[in-house]
């Protein structure tokens, strides 16, 4: 560790408005490979309240950094590489965490339980009720409600893709 080196924290908003916090009091981040933080927090209401949680779970004043660090987090946290510009170095179905296991080889349409030719209403009809039925806080495996859910995006991206004329 370098002596220069003074605790620090990311701080970076949620898609709900609240603030969700990183931080590094042990090391400082690094971009490649990405160092996990030493302590995470969210929730918080304010960024002040957010900097004083991180500050509080050090035990030391820390200093706020660039918030792509805690960007970076969130994504490796949802399986994601921590930076954008690697994800667009991996093949589409390993993007989407589909071909990830044996299983998985099944086509979007089938994870869902849909047909190719379905309509938007009916699409998020059946990905409501898989997502329900795999869901981890209902008792379903975490890996397939990941699939369902990067089954679902797919599906909507190729539904909204315009036909080709022919």
């Amino acid at each position: 560790m370098s002596s220069l080196f003074a605790p620090v924290c990311s701080i970076t908003r949620t898609s709900r408005g609240r603030y969700f916090w990183v931080a590094w009091w042990s090391g400082p981040p690094a971009y490649v490979p990405f160092r996990k933080p030493d302590a995470e927090g969210g929730a918080a209401a304010t960024r002040q309240a957010a900097r004083a949680a991180a500050e509080k779970r050090a035990g030391t004043p820390l200093i706020e950094i660039d918030g792509l660090w805690a960007r970076a987090w969130k994504r490796m946290l949802r399986g994601q590489p921590p930076w954008p510009s690697q994800a667009s170095r991996e093949p589409r179905a390993a993007r989407a965490n589909l071909g990830a296991h044996p299983e998985d080889n099944a086509s979007i349409w089938s994870v869902l339980g849909v047909s190719a030719h379905v309509t938007d209403a009916e699409l998020k009809t059946a990905y409501r009720k898989q997502a329900m039925a795999t869901h981890p806080d209902r008792g379903g495996d975490a890996e397939a409600f990941r699939r369902v859910v990067a089954a679902y995006a797919e599906a909507r991206r190729r539904l909204r893709k315009p036909k080709r004329r022919g």
